[in-house]
């Protein structure tokens, strides 16, 4: 049974044709929603975290999956996690920001950077998401490192 169920998904699973994630169909059911914000594309590391974002409710762009992030030490670089197909989307007409939402460790940070300097030679506009100090933490338990971060991207109230 489970054998089945998996040889059945490797059978239908693909990425779709424009953000890169899984699917069944040609394209996702984001990417054919036509309520979506078209000019906004949101660039994540893996459909997970594609999914929370989705989530917050709080966005309702296009996304592009990565697949990865850049890890030169292991072999991965921008051909591996699809910039090339990442440019093509963003630099294809309807696009006018893009959102760089990779996670916020060395590898994260610096395809965040890579794919920035990319885009903005190209005219885009492009943010990162925001860091800082979670909803609900006490400062006790909060890394030094995102204290930091929250009080160097810090804003008036």
């Amino acid at each position: 049974m489970l054998a089945h169920a998996l040889f059945e998904a490797v059978e239908k699973i693909r990425h779709c044709e424009r953000c890169n994630t899984f699917t069944e169909q040609v394209l996702c059911a984001l990417c054919i929603n036509p309520d979506r914000e078209q000019h906004l594309l949101c660039v994540t590391e893996t459909p997970a975290d594609m999914m929370m974002i989705e989530q917050t409710l709080a966005y309702r762009g296009l996304y592009f999956v990565l697949m990865g992030s850049l890890s030169p030490l292991d072999g991965i670089g921008p051909k591996e996690i699809n910039l090339d197909k990442l440019m093509a989307r963003a630099t294809g007409g309807q696009v006018t920001e893009v959102v760089l939402a990779t996670s916020f460790n060395n590898e994260g940070e610096a395809t965040a950077h890579y794919i920035s300097e990319m885009l903005k030679a190209r005219g885009l506009r492009v943010s990162r998401l925001a860091r800082g100090v979670p909803v609900g933490a006490e400062l006790e338990y909060v890394d030094i490192g995102t204290i930091a971060r929250a009080l160097l991207d810090r804003r008036s109230t």
